[in-house]
C-alpha cells in the first residue's frame, strides 16, 4: 500500500512535511496523482528542465516557514534566497531570477519585515542573481505563524546535473562541513548555547567552478546528508559507502546531535552540496572547493549495489538508512 493511501483517512502530520523516508514516500506518491509534465523533465530532482534548443531551462518553487525567523547566520530572507539558488545550481544551471511571495500575519513589525528585505537584497547582489517579480498578501492574526515566503527560481544550463547520475568507482565529496544550519536552529530552540552560525549561503558561483565534473549534485537541506545519499543512491541504481573517519560534521554539530538524540545525518545544511564525481577529478575538485571552504573533502565512494553505508572505524559496514521521525520540521 502506498504511503499515500496509508496517510489519507487520516491528517497531515509534521513528518509529512520534515524531510525523511516517510515524507519523500508520501509526495512521491501524490506526484503520481498529479503526473502530468508535459515537455518538462527531470521533475524529481531539485529543478524541473525544459528543453530550449542550445540551452536548458530550470525552473524550481520552494516555500519557507522557519523558526525561529533570526538566527545566527541568517534570517528566514537570507534562507529563501540561497535555498531558491542552490536549488537551481545543483542542477547545473545557472540562476537568471527569482520570485518572491509574502504571506505576513496582521501585526508583524514593521522594522522585521525591513530587515527581512534587506537580507534579500544583499543575497541577490552578491549572488548576482535578482529578484523580478513578487507578491505581498495580509492575513488577520493568528491565521499564519508571523510570515511565510514562497519563492520560484529559474536558470539556463547546457549541462543538466541529475540526480541519476552517480556511478561506480566516483568519489562523494562534500564542499565542506554540514549540519551547521540545524544545530544552530535546534540550538536556539533548546536555548544551548553555541559559537555555531548557519551554513545559510548561495553557492551559484561555486558550484559553477566544479559543475562539468559533476555526475550528480545535492544541497542536503531537510533530510541532511542521509536522505540526500538514499536519494542518490536509488536513484542511479548504486551503493555508496562513507568513511566515518572523514564524516563531515565539526565536534559541536555531532555533540548538539548526541545531546538531543537528533540523527546526525538528518542534520540540514543551507550552504553546502555534496557531489558524485569521478575518482580521477576528485582531488582537483576538491583543491578547487578549498578556495570557498577549507573542510571540503572527500567522504566516501560509489560501487556497484544498491543502499548507503558508513564504514566504520572498526571495519564494519552499518546501513545509513533514509531519516524516519518528525526530524527538525520548520527548518527551512
Amino acid at each position: 500500500m502506498s504511503t499515500f493511501k496509508k496517510n489519507n483517512s487520516s491528517s497531515i502530520s509534521l513528518e509529512l512535511g520534515s524531510g525523511g523516508k516517510v515524507s519523500w514516500e508520501f509526495f512521491k506518491d501524490l506526484r503520481k496523482i498529479m503526473n502530468y509534465t508535459g515537455k518538462w523533465t527531470n521533475t524529481g530532482d531539485d529543478g524541473a528542465v525544459y528543453d530550449l534548443g542550445k540551452q536548458k531551462l530550470v525552473f524550481t518553487t520552494d516555500a519557507f516557514i522557519v523558526d525561529p525567523l533570526f538566527f545566527k547566520g541568517g534570517d528566514i530572507g537570507k534562507i529563501a534566497m540561497c535555498g531558491t539558488i542552490n536549488d537551481i545550481s545543483v542542477m547545473g544551471a545557472k540562476p537568471i531570477g527569482i520570485s518572491l511571495s509574502f504571506v505576513i500575519e496582521e501585526g508583524f513589525p514593521t522594522k522585521d519585515l525591513e530587515r527581512i528585505i534587506r537580507s534579500i537584497d544583499k543575497i541577490s547582489k552578491e549572488a548576482g542573481v535578482p529578484v523580478a517579480t513578487g507578491d505581498t498578501k495580509v492575513t488577520e492574526k493568528g491565521k499564519i505563524d508571523k510570515i511565510e515566503i514562497t519563492t520560484a527560481g529559474v536558470g539556463l544550463a547546457n549541462n543538466i546535473i541529475s540526480n541519476n547520475g552517480a556511478k561506480p568507482g566516483d568519489k562523494i565529496i562534500a564542499s565542506g562541513n554540514l549540519g551547521n544550519h540545524g544545530a544552530v536552529i535546534l540550538g536556539h530552540r533548546f536555548n544551548y548555547k553555541t559559537k555555531l552560525q548557519s551554513d545559510c549561503q548561495p553557492l551559484n558561483k561555486e558550484i559553477q567552478t566544479v559543475a562539468k565534473y559533476l555526475n550528480a549534485c545535492k544541497d542536503p537541506t531537510r533530510g541532511g546528508l542521509g536522505e540526500n545519499l538514499n536519494e542518490i543512491a536509488e536513484k542511479s541504481k548504486v551503493k555508496i559507502i562513507l568513511d566515518e573517519k572523514n564524516l563531515p560534521y565539526n565536534k559541536e554539530v555531532v555533540a548538539i546531535s548526541e545531546l538531543l538524540g537528533v540523527n546526525l545525518f538528518a542534520f540540514p545544511s543551507e550552504g553546502r552540496f555534496i557531489a558524485s564525481v569521478p575518482e580521477k577529478f576528485a582531488n582537483s575538485v576538491v583543491k578547487i572547493l578549498k578556495k570557498y571552504n577549507k573542510t571540503a573533502k572527500i567522504i566516501g565512494e560509489v560501487q556497484k549495489g544498491k543502499g548507503v553505508f558508513l564504514n566504520t572505524k572498526y571495519g564494519g559496514l552499518r546501513p545509513i538508512e533514509m531519516p524516519r521521525g518528525k526530524l527538525v520540521p520548520r527548518i527551512c
